[in-house]
């Protein structure tokens, strides 16, 4: 008998408490994976994991983690063999992206293909099927807008986009398709129909996935929303005079000779983002003014080269341990992402004795060579999938005056309110310089995002211009709530029950496994039948069931789980290339003091937050009261429920 029918034997009394979706996966795994599995899936079956005191939280997601490490994450493409490139040629940011991973120049790379979390499913027989305008009409488009209350602000909204234009943007095709708002909903449509390009498909010349999708942007954390993707890009930004990048003299964005924006990625762009890129450029600017204050001799591309890994960590850092903490507001997370940064031994000791034991002691910043898990790196189609988050954006700007004396929790009163279609593109970019960056920074701190809940799209997103890559406005309009309906399935992304399943996660075998509101299952019911298999994932899991704190769904979160850290640890200059010779002295520590948004915004604005900011992070609404000091040690909570 082979140990394998052994191993299946001794488990083979535990399938009945297995759910038998994953018999087949089970069967495949290593005895240890068995082992972790059962844990995980004991405690998924009482959907618990949120309520365990912090330190079995965190050992519930370090097994799933392992887990989806071992099981999603599937390359696609030729991985290169034999070929490999030397480090010490490259001890920088190349500005496409290549020559991070010595084995593999092209990972993480302009135009290099998404990775998958899980096998494609190809839908191309019912891109259609429910309607997508059917589908945004009746499940997405905005009744009333709801936000996320004092959680989580419109900096936190622009943040995400911020990263997004760091790290994806498909290719798209010449070919265009067309969508018709069927009768049923016409009348509810914005447009009737619209046209837009397919997603470019790409041959991979592999014989297990063999259509992929490439990236425009480069999926490493390199801060590449204001450096560009590549050589072209890099040489508009940069001023060529003591490492700078061009910044105009109100500390905006800077134009070129025909007005277009100067900046790494221009597309689709809002006046929230182009504050968030304009504060970053004077980030890079100023790590240019110290370090050649500290080493004089250092000529023009060496300081570029240096201040742009010092600006792309500060960026990493604050998305992991300040955006993300607020996104998924416990203990437990507060915990996990802080791991991720400085190890289960903490912030001091790292400070104090350096990076001690493997990523989990000592954090995955810094680890003593890069880990990807035998997959080269890549950002991944259900990646995208998830953080589909336009929900967040409300219908208007809410503008505070900032000349007024501030209230009580330093709140401001409003002076107006500008409709969003008036602060994107073209039109977004001359209020903003109208408004002018403090004042639109303040506002945003002071005003909620919207929750990422059915029936709160932005219904102005649904006849939206799109741009070019360079920033022009395309000539037709588009329905976004739609589209995005339309490229998960185009993109053969798995739908919500089959993505569940993929993740290791239960599926629903009834609507009512998903939610309790009787309006969304009559609703789901008039649209999918009971075929819970047919369900969209962004409607999915803007219908689940949220857990305390999180302002994203669960499902959503368990990508999030593993791409998060591969960030991370794939990338050389988080890791083995993570030092004082790389970043230099002064470098390296220009990261290690910066722990927060409002670090840097206090270093460029002194007085912004000291007068205007209440709350304990600039990613919740700036009114919101500090949280109260919890003398209990992070490691030893228990959640309140």
């Amino acid at each position: 008998m082979t140990l394998v029918m052994l191993r299946n034997l001794l488990f083979s009394p535990l399938r009945g408490f297995i759910h038998r979706d994953f018999h087949d996966v089970l069967d495949k795994m290593t005895l240890l994976d068995k082992l972790s599995f059962l844990i995980v899936h004991f405690v998924d079956k009482h959907n618990l994991w949120h309520r365990l005191p912090v330190i079995l939280g965190l050992a519930y997601l370090g097994l799933r983690r392992h887990l989806n490490q071992e099981y999603n994450l599937i390359n696609v493409g030729r991985t290169p063999t034999g070929v490999r490139s030397n480090p010490a040629d490259y001890p920088y940011r190349t500005a496409d992206g290549k020559y991070n991973d010595p084995f593999n120049e092209g990972a993480g790379s302009e135009f290099s293909f998404f990775g998958r979390n899980m096998m494609p499913v190809d839908q191309h027989d019912k891109l259609k099927k429910p309607d997508p305008m059917v589908v945004a009409t009746k499940f997405l488009a905005r009744r009333k807008f709801v936000d996320t209350g004092k959680q989580f602000n419109m900096i936190a909204a622009s943040w995400i986009q911020f990263m997004i234009h760091d790290w994806i943007d498909h290719l798209e095709d010449t070919h265009q398709i067309e969508l018709r708002a069927p009768e049923e909903v016409a009348s509810e449509c914005p447009l009737k129909s619209f046209k837009f390009y397919k997603s470019k498909e790409t041959p991979t010349g592999f014989y297990e996935i063999k259509i992929g999708h490439l990236n425009r942007r480069t999926p490493w954390w390199d801060g590449s929303a204001i450096y560009g993707s590549n050589a072209e890009a890099l040489k508009k930004v940069r001023t060529f005079k003591d490492g700078k990048l061009k910044l105009s003299e109100d500390g905006l964005l800077e134009q070129d000779e025909n007005g277009k924006l100067i900046s790494g990625d221009v597309r689709n762009t809002w006046a929230g983002l182009l504050a968030l890129q304009a504060l970053f450029v004077q980030e890079h600017n100023a790590v240019c003014d110290a370090l050649k204050k500290e080493y004089p001799e250092l000529e023009d591309e060496d300081l570029y080269r240096h201040a742009r890994l010092v600006t792309s960590a500060v960026i990493a850092k604050v998305h992991t341990i300040d955006w993300t903490v607020e996104l998924l507001k416990t203990d437990t997370l507060l915990a996990a992402m802080r791991i991720n940064w400085y190890g289960l031994l903490g912030k001091k000791f790292k400070d104090t004795f350096g990076h001690v034991g493997g990523g989990i002691l000592g954090g995955l910043v810094g680890m003593k060579k890069p880990e990807n898990h035998g997959v080269p790196y890549s950002l991944t189609e259900e990646f995208t999938s998830v953080y589909r988050m336009h929900q967040l954006l409300p219908d208007k700007l809410q503008l505070r005056n900032i000349d007024a004396t501030p209230g009580p929790n330093k709140s401001l009163p409003l002076t107006n309110e500008i409709p969003m279609e008036d602060l994107i593109g073209g039109k977004g970019e001359e209020n903003l310089s109208r408004i002018g960056f403090t004042k639109q920074m303040v506002s945003m701190g002071h005003q909620a995002c919207g929750a990422l809940e059915l029936w709160n799209y932005p219904v102005w997103m649904r006849d939206l211009v799109a741009q070019d890559v360079d920033g022009t406005d395309r000539p037709g309009h588009i329905d976004l709530a739609a589209l995005e309906i339309y490229r998960d399935r185009e993109r053969s992304v798995a739908r919500y029950n089959d993505f569940r399943r993929s993740m290791l996660q239960i599926p629903i075998s009834k609507w009512e496994d998903l939610t309790d509101d009787e309006e969304v299952i009559e609703t789901l019911r008039e649209v999918y039948g009971d075929n819970v298999e047919e369900l969209d994932l962004l409607v999915g899991m803007s219908a689940e069931k949220k857990i305390k704190g999180f302002a994203i769904s669960e499902t959503a979160f368990f990508i999030f789980l593993i791409m998060a850290g591969r960030r991370l640890e794939a990338d050389r200059f988080y890791t083995n290339n993570y030092n004082e010779e790389t970043y230099t002295k002064k470098g390296l520590k220009w990261v290690n003091t910066t722990e927060s948004l409002k670090d840097v915004l206090d270093r460029h604005y002194p007085e912004m937050t000291k007068k205007w900011m209440n709350s304990n992070s600039a990613f919740s609404v700036w009114n919101s009261s500090p949280e109260p000091h919890n003398p209990v040690p992070l490691y030893f909570r228990v959640p309140h429920h």
